[in-house]
């Protein structure tokens, strides 16, 4: 019984009362009708959202409209066109894109050079138009010079940083404007010489060589903008570029620096190519003046290689513009498509610097003569055999002088 009654004789702690079972001071009895009345308002509470439940009509559902409900808590779907585009890759193996880039770089190093060796070579029967052909072989040995890096850029990325970002750059863009500017300007001496039979402006050279330097400044100018505001850039997904980069208002400049030099730098020029070779046509083929149209077929010639070459890349520059000014709708595609266009019709742009020592060599019989002149006189050829090449005779510039690239 000693130990039964030690077992029942515990003390709470904290108070001296001993007994069976405990009694409660005041702080417990507060606690205790808490708890009290917040099991009674639950009970309240689950017992009028049973009696709602049990009043609730069931018959008008049925399982099919719960049947979708989901618990997914993922984020909700986003519509491919908001998204942000990943750029894709142009499927061109870059190994092949830098031998073609190499095999340009010599050919244009070697023919413009060979152009430029002719041209000044022939003091005596230089022509207005070999002066601007001069000019034009200029511009495209200077682009060649380039090549070598646009070459590592497509197979590395742009590791070269922005100063010489900045400067090939320009010198692409003065290459394709004084092409266009030079070629506009051959076509009004043809026409003139042609069509109105005038020699007033061919006959004072000096007018020539500031309309060259015309060319140039005015070439420069247009291609300002891209040498202000390129550099190099590290897009994600993708190797550095050497691209435009304007800050906040990329967009907006981009849009001026896109519709100002594709207005003055390519559509004027291309109108006024059209314009003069229409009806310098049209004279040739009425008049039948057999000399003076073969020797425009080298003209003619060097014209459409230049369109061929460079009017696909600026086509997809307007409609790369258009679709940036909201004209046509903007999706993921169609700029990824764009985007492959740009890379595609730039290598063919790339390639035109290299085309016209080849046009001259294979059409322009007096280009042919005049560089085995210079090699007979070196040696390097027998007289002979430059007497059976004979001299043509057929005149091909508007001042009466023989044309030396013609």
């Amino acid at each position: 019984m000693a130990t039964h009654s030690s077992v029942l004789a515990w003390r709470i702690p904290g108070t001296g009362e001993p007994g069976g079972l405990p009694s409660m001071g005041s702080q417990s009895r507060t606690q205790l009708k808490q708890l009290s009345s917040s099991s009674s308002s639950e009970y309240k509470a689950e017992t009028k959202f049973t009696s709602n439940i049990e009043g609730f009509n069931w018959e008008n559902y049925s399982d099919e409209d719960f049947g979708n409900y989901s618990y997914n808590t993922d984020l909700p779907s986003i519509l491919t066109d908001s998204a942000p585009c990943r750029p894709e890759i142009l499927d061109i193996n870059k190994h092949a894109v830098v031998v073609i880039y190499a095999l340009v770089f010599l050919l244009s190093l070697l023919g413009n050079s060979l152009v430029m060796l002719v041209i000044l070579y022939s003091r005596i029967g230089r022509s207005v138009t070999d002066v601007y052909l001069l000019n034009l072989a200029m511009a495209d040995l200077l682009f060649a010079m380039t090549l070598p890096i646009w070459a590592a850029s497509k197979a590395k990325g742009w590791v070269f940083g922005t100063p010489l970002c900045k400067v090939v750059s320009l010198l692409k863009e003065v290459n394709f404007y004084s092409g266009i500017l030079l070629l506009a300007c051959i076509s009004m001496d043809r026409y003139l010489a042609i069509v109105h039979a005038t020699r007033t402006l061919t006959q004072k050279r000096h007018w020539v060589k500031f309309i060259c330097l015309g060319i140039w400044a005015l070439s420069v100018i247009l291609a300002l903008p891209v040498f202000i505001f390129r550099r190099a850039i590290h897009p994600p997904y993708s190797s550095a570029v050497c691209y435009e980069d304007m800050g906040a208002n990329t967009t907006k400049w981009r849009m001026v620096m896109r519709v100002l030099p594709q207005t003055f730098g390519f559509l004027l020029p291309l109108l006024v190519m059209l314009f003069c070779y229409g009806f310098t046509l049209r004279t040739l083929f009425s008049a039948q003046m057999g000399q003076k149209h073969r020797a425009m077929r080298v003209i003619f010639a060097v014209v459409l290689v230049f369109l061929l070459c460079w009017l696909p890349y600026n086509l997809v520059l307007i409609v790369d513009t258009l679709m940036r000014a909201h004209v046509i709708a903007e999706t993921c595609q169609r700029r990824n498509d764009i985007g492959r266009a740009l890379d595609a019709t730039e290598i063919l742009g790339f390639l035109h610097s290299c085309l016209n020592p080849l046009i001259y060599v294979f059409i322009g019989q007096k280009f042919r003569h005049g560089l085995l002149k210079i090699m007979a006189i070196h040696g390097l050829i027998s007289k002979e055999f430059l007497a059976k090449d004979g001299r043509p005779s057929f005149v091909g510039s508007s001042s009466g002088n023989t044309s030396t690239t013609l």
